[in-house]
């Protein structure tokens, strides 16, 4: 666990002037996995599949919201000199509860994510939006934020699983029915039928390539989009009687 969060652009960039802007910079200017690059480990490990990124995905904003919100909420009554503990000690709690949730109504899918739900409560992502958001923010503000960062985080472990999942298996969401219910049998799709697909993909070194490429391309995205500003013609307004 990183012992600061300092560094990360949320801290050092302007602060948004709108509530909105706190959930928009999270689902892609200032995304965990993509920019802030934070949480790589349950980034690697789990989403060998698409169902397994959103699993693990809706499992950390599940804890990052209700830790915001109670940070956020006794801000004002929690010591500067012990705060790290206190805030350690809800995200704990929260792991706990969001375990136990998983393993009694998802037990499945509980026993593929495994230990790597019990480990969010090291993911550095949890403990950076408490610190560096929740403890300065009021309560609206710090569900806002952690909406977008969680479902920021989301996106991109679905997307990194199901590009892995694809190159390995042929599949997209297969054993979806598992975390969402047999009513949403109809996602798991074979998209190329393999004999053997790409193992690589599936092992940690090609979760590393993938996670780099969809880096690559959203820096090139935000590169172009820039670009398109610039060059957009700057509209002048006429002023009558000058």
């Amino acid at each position: 666990m990183s012992a600061s969060c300092n560094g990360c652009p949320s801290v050092e960039a302007a602060p948004p002037e709108r509530l909105r802007d706190y959930f928009n910079l999270g689902l892609w200017e200032n995304n965990i996995a993509l920019v802030q690059l934070l949480g790589l480990c349950p980034v690697m490990a789990v989403t060998t599949s698409a169902t397994n990124g959103l699993g693990m995905g809706l499992a950390t904003m599940l804890v990052l919201l209700v830790a915001n919100l109670f940070v956020a909420c006794l801000r004002d009554f929690i010591p500067a000199q012990i705060r790290n503990p206190v805030m350690i000690a809800i995200i704990a709690a929260t792991v706990t509860l969001v375990d136990f949730v998983f393993n009694a109504w998802l037990h499945e899918l509980y026993k593929v994510l495994g230990l790597f739900i019990a480990l969010i409560v090291t993911n550095c992502a949890i403990l950076g939006r408490t610190e560096s958001f929740a403890m300065k923010h009021g309560p609206l503000a710090a569900v806002i934020d952690a909406l977008g960062m969680g479902l920021g985080f989301t996106w991109a472990l679905v997307v990194l699983g199901g590009i892995r999942e694809i190159l390995g298996s042929g599949t997209l969401f297969a054993h979806a029915s598992l975390l969402l219910g047999p009513s949403f049998s109809w996602l798991e799709l074979t998209i190329v039928e393999l004999d053997s697909g790409l193992l690589l993909s599936l092992l940690p070194p090609g979760g590393f390539i993938v996670l780099g490429l969809l880096i690559g391309l959203k820096r090139l995205i935000d590169s172009k989009v820039d670009q398109h500003k610039k060059a957009a013609p700057t509209q002048f307004v006429a002023i009558e009687g000058a």
